[in-house]
Order: C-alpha cells, then sequence, then structure tokens
C-alpha cells in the first residue's frame, strides 16, 4: 500500500512521539489510536492487514465500561501493542 497524503513522515513521527510521551500508556494509546485515524483518513499513511489486527487489538484492550477504570492488565496489552503499530508505522 502506498499513502496518498501530504506528510508521511509528520504522521509516523506524531505517533511515534504520542507512543513514548511520558503519562499513562491507556492515554497515550487513545491519543495515538486517534492520530492514526487522522492520518488513514487524510492519505498521509495507509492501512496495512498487519496494522489493522494491531489496532483490533488495542481497541479491545482500552474498552470499558461507562465509568470503569482500566486497570495493569489494559495497560500492559497497550504497551505491547504500542510497540508493534511502532514497527509498522514503517509499512504504513
Amino acid at each position: 500500500m502506498t499513502t496518498t497524503g501530504p506528510d508521511p513522515d509528520a504522521a509516523r513521527a506524531e505517533v511515534r512521539e504520542l507512543i513514548a510521551a511520558k503519562g499513562h500508556t491507556v492515554d497515550n494509546a487513545r491519543a495515538a489510536l486517534a492520530r492514526l485515524e487522522t492520518a488513514f483518513a487524510a492519505g498521509d499513511l495507509a492501512r496495512t492487514p498487519s496494522m489493522d489486527l494491531f489496532l483490533g487489538d488495542l481497541m479491545r484492550a482500552l474498552e470499558q465500561d461507562e465509568g470503569e477504570r482500566l486497570g495493569g492488565k489494559s495497560a500492559e496489552a497497550a504497551r505491547f501493542i504500542l510497540r508493534a503499530i511502532d514497527r509498522e508505522l514503517d509499512r504504513a
């Protein structure tokens, strides 16, 4: 897949910054997910089959009922999935 948007390098850099940001992993994951969706919509990044799998896994790890706090297992899962997303960014 190829990108059609104006700046795939900037999109990759911004997602990587969000992944590596200080703070809670779950918050970083949500911010990275939102930025990825924006980059896909703009054509800056292309969805790959692997990226779609990783994003699906990340969304399941971040699911919560209203008022529920995510525990350590969700944060740990998000951390591992974000690493996989980071590696896949160069193919997107």
